[in-house]
C-alpha cells in the first residue's frame, strides 16, 4: 500500500509534457506560420544559471544580444537552449511556444537567435498544434504549443535577391512591387499560420515566385493591388485545395484583373497544384 501511495503521489507532482500533441486530430491542426523566434526564460533558476554561464565566456565589447547569442552558440551550452522557452511573435504578438519535434533541431532554434538582429529578420515555422502551454512552460505565458519539423531563418533582402525578376519590370520596380505584396500577405488580420487559408498564403509567399512578377508586372501597367481572397477549391475532393484570387484594377478605369494559383493544403507541407492563371468570376 505504501508503494503505491508513493507512485500516487509521484504522479500527481509530474507537470504535464509540454510537448505531447494530443493524437485527436480535430484538436491539433498544422502550421506554416512567419514570424520572429525569441528566446524567454521559462524561470528565474534558468535565468540565473544562463548569468553565470555569460559570465565565464568573453564578451568583451560585445552589446547584450551578442553577448547573449555567443553564449547560446557554445555547444556546452546546448543545456541552456533547451531550457530556454522559444516563443514566435507574429506583429509584436506573442503566437506560438516551440518544440522541435526532432531534439537535434533545437540547433536550429539557436541559430534564429541573431547576434545582430534587424527588423527585416523573419523565421518560417512548419509544424503542428497542439495545446494550450501550461502556465509553468513559458513563466506563466499560455499560448498553443507548436511541434516544428521545420524552421528556417532569412531576411527580406535575402528575399528579394531570390525572386527572379521579369525582363519587363526595372530592378528600381521590383524591389518594391516584392515588398509590397509581401507586408500585404503577413499583415492581413489574423494571418497566424494556422488555417487553411493563411497556410496557403504563407507558402506561396515563401515558395512561389509567380506572384511577385505577376505583382510587379501589374504595378509597371498602373494596377493596384486590390484584392488577395482565399476560397475552397472546385477541384476539392479526397484532397483540399485552396485558390488563391489576385486582384488588380486599373487606377484610371476602375477595370479589374483576377489571377488565380491552386495549393494543395491537405497535409502539413503545402504544394502547388496549378500555377498563376488569369481568372474569370462565373
Amino acid at each position: 500500500m505504501e508503494q503505491g501511495t508513493q507512485e500516487a503521489s509521484l504522479s500527481q507532482e509530474r507537470p504535464p509534457c509540454p510537448t505531447c500533441v494530443t493524437a485527436d486530430d480535430s484538436v491539433s491542426a498544422h502550421v506554416y506560420a512567419i514570424g520572429r523566434v525569441e528566446a524567454r526564460f521559462p524561470r528565474l533558476s534558468v535565468e540565473k544559471e544562463f548569468a553565470q554561464a555569460t559570465g565565464r565566456a568573453e564578451t568583451g565589447g560585445q552589446t547584450d544580444q551578442e553577448a547573449f547569442y555567443t553564449v547560446l552558440s557554445k555547444p556546452e551550452s546546448r543545456y541552456l537552449a533547451r531550457q530556454l522557452c522559444w516563443v514566435l511573435t507574429i506583429q509584436g504578438l506573442e503566437t506560438y511556444i516551440l518544440h522541435p519535434r526532432d531534439p537535434t533541431d533545437i540547433d536550429r532554434l539557436v541559430e534564429a537567435i541573431r547576434p545582430r538582429p534587424s527588423p527585416m529578420d523573419l523565421d518560417v515555422v512548419i509544424g503542428r498544434r497542439g495545446p494550450i502551454a501550461p502556465p509553468e512552460v513559458c513563466n506563466g505565458l499560455m499560448i498553443p504549443i507548436v511541434i516544428f519539423d521545420q524552421l528556417y531563418s532569412f531576411d527580406r533582402q535575402a528575399l528579394i535577391k531570390a525572386v527572379p525578376r521579369p525582363e519587363t519590370v526595372t530592378k528600381e520596380q521590383f524591389a518594391p512591387a516584392v515588398t509590397e505584396l509581401f507586408d500585404r500577405i503577413l499583415q492581413m488580420t489574423d494571418n497566424a499560420g494556422g488555417t487553411d487559408e493563411f497556410r496557403a498564403l504563407n507558402y506561396l509567399a515563401m515558395r512561389y515566385p509567380g506572384i511577385y512578377a505577376r505583382a510587379s508586372e501589374e504595378f509597371a501597367r498602373d494596377f493596384s493591388l486590390t484584392g488577395v481572397d482565399v476560397r475552397p477549391s472546385t477541384l476539392s475532393g479526397a484532397r483540399k485545395i485552396a485558390d488563391v484570387i489576385f486582384s488588380y484594377t486599373e487606377r484610371s478605369t476602375d477595370f479589374t484583373e483576377k489571377f488565380r494559383v491552386r495549393v494543395d493544403v491537405t497535409e502539413e507541407f503545402p504544394f502547388l497544384v496549378t500555377k498563376l492563371t488569369p481568372f474569370f468570376d462565373h
